[in-house]
């Protein structure tokens, strides 16, 4: 009779990163400089052991999705939709960024990525990475997870996690 119980399984390698730029606005109007980072993905994955396979997911599986997550965004510079203080207008091969109504930047739409977080924080980048992580396990139908957590470095020493649990 096999046992059942929670396992944890944690996958961070050396092309689970991207490198992209971003401002953040902070509380009392203030709006930090464009600049950028270096990002570096560690997932972990919780849930029961799948009873042919003897494992809580496929390493392979996770690598390969969180690959193409990674890649969406690598070299871009990452926008946030859903600020109330940064407006993001794309037009034709353009996108025109404004902070409290201020013209700001204007970069060729190929080079971002237009997201639907409120600010590019370290700590939204994860949420969202773990919320497309999930989705993507989820269309998998990868069965018996439990939880995700998903933490990403922006700097050596200096990271966010997110952690998502299914019920």
């Amino acid at each position: 009779m096999q046992r059942r119980g929670q396992f944890r399984v944690s996958v961070t390698k050396d092309d689970l990163v991207f490198a992209s730029a971003h401002f953040i606005t902070f509380a009392g109007h203030r709006c930090e400089g464009l600049h950028g980072h270096n990002y570096r993905a560690r997932v972990t994955i919780e849930g029961e052991l799948d009873r042919d396979t003897g494992w809580v997911i496929d390493f392979v599986e996770v690598k390969r999705i969180m690959r193409r997550l990674c890649g969406e965004i690598d070299h871009l510079v990452l926008l946030p939709l859903e600020s109330t203080r940064i407006g993001v207008v794309e037009g034709g091969e353009t996108v025109k960024v404004a902070v409290d109504g201020q013209p700001r930047y204007v970069f060729p739409r190929r080079d971002c990525a237009l997201l639907p977080i409120p600010n590019t924080t370290v700590e939204m980048l994860a949420r969202l990475l773990a919320d497309r992580l999930r989705a993507a396990l989820d269309t998998a139908g990868v069965p018996g997870l439990t939880a995700i957590e998903m933490e990403l470095e922006e700097n050596f020493g200096q990271s966010a996690a997110c952690r998502l649990t299914w019920k």
